[in-house]
């Protein structure tokens, strides 16, 4: 089974391939072979939806879709892909292309946070959480827009965060003053960007587009490695994001922490700002 698991993801294909049944909601979750994505991906196959599950361990993500499929409401199928890795998110938007025909939920959760003084840098030369929790949701997205606009009434969520700092726009991939605290929050306010950017683009296309921070340092496997102490669930976090998708009430463009509208660090109302990185993302990610 692993082996063939294996040889499946080396290829880019689906590790399972459980169809999704004519009318059903298809929804993909970006990083959901564990954490807050997995909660996620649980509660949405609850409610009958078909889910897309993406992540980089094929076994977990097997076991993930092998759980969805003995529950009973929903099915899933599983997609391999490293977003340090512009080739393979381009690879994976492409098999979702060739299997769905519709995308009801795009669900931008995958993510990292690494502790160290030394800067990661991917293959494709960017800072490695700008390029994961950013740009590789980036050009997935671009890439799916126009099966997600056909797809309309549908909604987009990108899983941001509260940790927000302002971009240098002459250094964006921190090659001076390197940390891992501020690597992150910049990646983090660049998503919640993003989200404004494209709400505005959208308007009136059907597609709500929506940034939240769905809860503080939850028990996930990367707070835990870090050393420091949860302070909350990721049944917390998932509450928050399924109000995302859920609601009639989220308007788009809107910024969340947990359940509630907030707002995000100022430079995300920087118009000027905001134009700077979409010419910045356009260029990195050749889109």
């Amino acid at each position: 089974m692993a082996g063939s698991l294996g040889l499946l993801a080396m290829f880019g294909l689906p590790s399972l391939s459980a169809a999704q049944e004519p009318g059903q909601q298809v929804i993909l979750v970006t990083g959901s072979t564990g954490g807050l994505g997995r909660e996620v991906a649980l509660g949405l196959a609850a409610s009958g939806a078909h889910i897309i599950v993406h992540g980089r361990n094929v076994e977990r993500g097997a076991s993930l879709v092998d759980e969805i499929e003995r529950a009973g409401a929903g099915s899933a199928r599983f997609y391999a892909a490293d977003f340090g890795s512009y080739e393979k998110v381009r690879d994976f938007a492409s098999a979702i292309l060739r299997d769905y025909e519709r995308l009801d939920v795009l669900i931008n959760n995958a993510g990292i946070w690494l502790e160290g003084s030394q800067r990661p840098v991917s293959g494709d030369g960017h800072e490695l959480h700008f390029q994961v929790n950013y740009l590789s949701g980036f050009l997935l997205t671009r890439l799916l827009l126009p099966l997600i606009v056909d797809s309309a009434p549908a909604r987009i969520v990108n899983v941001a965060s509260a940790a927000q700092q302002a971009i240098d726009f002459d250094d964006v991939m921190l090659e001076s003053g390197y940390s891992d605290g501020r690597a992150y929050a910049q990646s983090k306010l660049a998503q919640v960007m993003f989200t404004l950017n494209l709400a505005a683009e959208l308007d009136g296309r059907g597609v709500i587009v929506t940034s939240l921070h769905p809860a503080t340092l939850m028990d996930t496997d990367m707070v835990f490695e870090r050393g420091l102490r949860p302070r909350s669930t990721v049944g917390e976090g998932a509450d928050a994001v399924l109000k995302q998708v859920n609601s009639p009430d989220v308007k788009s463009g809107e910024y969340f922490r947990g359940l509630q509208l907030a707002r995000a660090h100022d430079q995300a109302y920087d118009l000027q700002a905001r134009a700077a990185l979409r010419r910045l993302s356009e260029t990195l990610t050749r889109r």
